[in-house]
């Protein structure tokens, strides 16, 4: 059974132009397998799309999938975080 990162990998390197810079973190919390997405600064903007439209069908597709005694499954487009805890600074 391919594993959800692979999934996860399927779905986005199509949409974005350099895909030798994207790669998937696996974070375990208590509560869910959290997928953490790397992206060049370029490709975010297409992983999320007008009004997050695009990361909300990933993460649909993702969130449905379900494996046998695992946690639940998150994404996490982590440039994103970087890019909010930014602008808190100025």
């Amino acid at each position: 059974m391919p594993s959800i990162e692979a999934l996860i990998k399927s779905i986005v390197e199509p949409l974005v132009e350099n895909p030798e810079e994207f790669t998937v973190e696996i974070v375990d919390t208590e509560d869910f397998t959290e997928y953490h997405l790397l992206l060049h600064p370029d490709d975010i903007g297409r992983v999320i799309g007008k009004k997050g439209r695009v990361v909300r069908a990933i993460r649909t597709i993702i969130y449905s999938v379900r494996v046998r005694n695992q946690k639940r499954a998150r994404i996490v487009i982590a440039n994103e975080v970087d890019a909010i805890d930014n602008s808190d600074d100025e």
